[in-house]
């Protein structure tokens, strides 16, 4: 009788945990520490280096690293596409937004964007992932749109430089805790989990469209 050979458990779903909690734990000390809050007259470096950086290093290793895309397409599309599910918390900008503390411009869409891909989430999980490519995609747009167009209309009605749409009230809100985990975090993650979703799905077949989708 041959014995089966036994096989090294994956150390992958360890080391995106730690990874997270590490980037989680670094994103609210610096929040804590005052580091995303801008001088008068100074533009949102940090902010705008915290949200933006991880995803496009994501990008980057997407296009250049035949290893990572190979990572990448072991992972389970369904676990990433339910990860959009926390975008439900996108109510609290329309709470905000009931008690005037933040703009209208940039809270409704935000708020509303947010909420929709969240609901939607399990049920794109569900009953498109793994039935039509081209459904996803559509969808997964529409949550990369919502998350390019929050990050622009806070930079806009930000009270800096930056702010060209200056208002009653600004979105300096988001520059400090807790608010502040949503553009340091929050943003940054979701983003590199939509592009690891692209990738994944880069390198899977769709041979089972929706009836009138391909």
């Amino acid at each position: 009788m041959t014995a089966l050979p036994l096989t090294r458990p994956s150390r992958t779903p360890m080391l995106a945990a730690a990874v997270t909690i590490g980037w989680f734990g670094t994103a609210f000390l610096a929040s804590a520490l005052g580091a995303f809050r801008t001088a008068p007259g100074a533009p949102p470096v940090a902010l705008a280096t915290a949200a933006l950086a991880p995803p496009l290093a994501v990008l980057a290793l997407a296009l250049g690293s035949s290893r990572f895309r190979t990572w990448a397409r072991g992972l389970d599309l369904r676990f990433l596409t339910l990860l959009q599910t926390w975008r439900v918390g996108g109510l609290a900008f329309l709470a905000l937004l009931a008690v005037d503390a933040l703009p209208a411009a940039f809270a409704l869409p935000a708020g509303l964007g947010d909420v929709a891909i969240g609901l939607t989430a399990p049920l794109v999980a569900a009953f498109v992932v793994g039935r039509s490519s081209r459904l996803f995609v559509a969808w997964t747009a529409f949550g990369v749109a919502d998350l390019v167009a929050a990050v622009t209309l806070g930079a806009l009605y930000a009270a800096d430089p930056v702010g060209l749409r200056h208002s009653e009230v600004s979105t300096e809100l988001m520059t400090a805790l807790p608010m502040s985990l949503i553009p340091v975090f929050g943003v940054p993650i979701t983003l590199v989990a939509h592009t690891l979703s692209l990738i994944k799905l880069a390198g899977s077949a769709d041979p089972h469209p929706l009836p009138g989708v391909r």
